[in-house]
């Protein structure tokens, strides 16, 4: 099967909302929902086939039945799956944390660090993001600022605004704060180390986040033409208006499957078969497939592995 429609797992931490049931159409039963997997082969929480023969396996049960193929050759260099793709609803602040490399993660976490992407879908008026430092700081006030509760106050915090793109390097703190709902794309990694949480009395990981931040400023990237570009994705926005334009092609080949997200619309993709599709869905287009075209009126978030570096 060409076009997998995807389920995905549902994660209720505690700064969640309801967005994503209530705008969304995500099908979950918890009372709180503040991340939806929509493309994962994490051992954390895998997306689950919704359509076809292979409804109710996890993405990882079909690509372990049919074979690293549908993945593409630009794949072959990572040694498990290489992306997560998640919503994210953040009804109150997430905590201020920063992810590892693969270096350092591998050393000490047995699984791979973390770069990511923000892509902002509705934030409230005075919501903010925080991305890296407004100057540069030494490891001593930044332990003095933790244990002060101070470190906000150094933190690059951006305004967050619907189509706004951040790219989050592994080793730069961050934070999402209340009011922003998001699509978050990263490499393959469940490795957090929260350095402040607003006093919720969750875990903080202070020596690991010492080993690994970066405590200067981070240069934003301009990745054109595409929305956000690494070694493991490359994300390309898609907008149809259902008048002027209102078809797209392409074709999925041999070195990368596509993963395609819909983030507002409704009409149908084809590649072999034709699905219905609607704000929320997620399809994964496994490689080789040959050509797609999405019809109807719609913006989507379309992800690519890139080969190597060659991005």
């Amino acid at each position: 099967m060409a076009i997998l429609k995807l389920k995905p797992a549902c994660k209720d931490y505690l700064w969640g909302g309801r967005r994503l049931v209530e705008e969304f159409g995500v099908d979950c039963d918890k009372n709180i929902l503040a991340e939806a997997w929509t493309l994962s082969c994490h051992k954390d929480g895998a997306s689950i086939i919704a359509n076809g023969d292979f409804a109710g396996k996890t993405l990882a049960e079909y690509i372990d039945i049919h074979g690293a193929k549908i993945l593409g050759t630009n794949c072959r260099d990572f040694d498990d799956f290489p992306i997560l793709i998640k919503f994210i609803d953040a009804h109150e602040n997430l905590s201020v944390q920063v992810h590892p490399s693969d270096d350092y993660a591998l050393l000490h976490e047995n699984q791979h660090g973390k770069s990511e992407m923000w892509y902002v879908l509705d934030a409230d008026e005075n919501a903010l993001l925080y991305c890296g430092f407004k100057k540069k700081i030494t490891r001593d006030e930044f332990v003095a600022r933790v244990k002060n509760n101070s470190l906000l106050e150094v933190l690059n915090a951006v305004p967050a605004r619907k189509g706004d793109v951040l790219f989050i390097p592994a080793g730069t703190v961050h934070a999402v704060g209340k009011g922003v709902l998001l699509v978050e794309i990263q490499k393959n990694s469940n490795v957090t180390y929260r350095i402040f949480d607003y006093d919720r009395g969750r875990q903080l990981h202070i020596a690991q986040a010492l080993d690994v931040a970066n405590l200067a400023p981070i240069e934003r990237n301009n990745h054109y033409p595409h929305v956000a570009a690494c070694e493991c994705f490359i994300v390309d926005k898609l907008n149809l208006d259902g008048k002027i334009l209102s078809e797209a092609r392409g074709v999925v080949d041999a070195k990368t499957f596509l993963h395609v997200l819909i983030i507002g619309g409704e009409g149908s993709i084809v590649c072999g078969d034709e699905i219905f599709y609607r704000k929320g869905d997620s399809f994964f287009l496994t490689a080789g497939a040959g050509d797609w075209t999405i019809r109807g009126k719609c913006d989507a978030l379309l992800t690519t592995v890139p080969n190597g570096k060659n991005f």
